[in-house]
């Protein structure tokens, strides 16, 4: 169990996941975020249990919120909530079902559109037509909706994403993510014309809570 915002809602690092739910709702007055995709730099920097953590304060705090799992070659989201794989976002886009198939989670306000079975072709996928659709229809239905996509570095996924949503969020892991891993998804990002809202730290020392850094 990763939801430490559920198993330990008072600790420090629960607390500073409603800090940057906080940061990112006041990040634009004129122009909230109401699609945002998470990633990383490259793998092993904790962005799926990040973004998770994030969905679940977001949806504590009232908002409806939904959480898709893109990750198509290593998704991870179904097992935060023991919730089945075998339905979500790959079935939909393939069957060609009109309404995606959002489970319930535990947590009042919080949906969750597994990832389904593996495609042969996920940055295609992902960049097709019934994704712009399928952002624009969770977005008029739901207050927030948040995409954890692959590693940056790893395959293009992300960028392909990011391009069609409000912005992109990196996590950074202290003491695993590398320097020069980060610059590089930062470098790939802007020359996809992706939208980098900022980087959220995990893992930091448990004498610092979890910050992140606006551009």
């Amino acid at each position: 169990m990763n939801l430490i915002t559920l198993t330990d809602p008072r600790s420090p690092v629960s607390e500073a996941y409603r800090t940057l739910r906080t940061n990112l709702s006041f990040y634009s007055l004129d122009n909230p975020l109401r699609s945002l995709v998470v990633t990383s730099p490259a793998s092993g920097d904790e962005k799926s249990v990040a973004v998770a953590n994030l969905a679940v304060t977001m949806a504590q705090s009232g908002r409806r919120t939904v959480l898709v799992d893109c990750d198509l070659r290593r998704p991870s989201l179904h097992t935060f909530f023991n919730i089945s794989n075998d339905t979500g976002l790959t079935s939909m886009i393939l069957n060609d079902d009109a309404k995606p198939p959002l489970q319930t989670t535990s947590v009042d306000n919080l949906w969750l559109l597994a990832s389904g079975p593996k495609p042969p072709n996920p940055a295609d996928l992902l960049g097709s037509r019934k994704i712009d659709q399928l952002i624009a229809a969770l977005t008029a239905a739901y207050d927030v909706v948040l995409f954890d996509a692959p590693p940056v570095i790893a395959v293009t996924d992300a960028a392909v994403l990011g391009a069609k949503v409000d912005g992109v969020l990196l996590v950074i892991s202290a003491g695993k993510s590398r320097r020069d891993h980060a610059e590089r998804a930062k470098e790939m990002l802007e020359k996809a014309k992706v939208r980098i809202i900022g980087v959220t730290l995990t893992n930091a020392p448990k004498d610092n809570s979890i910050d992140s850094y606006y551009e």
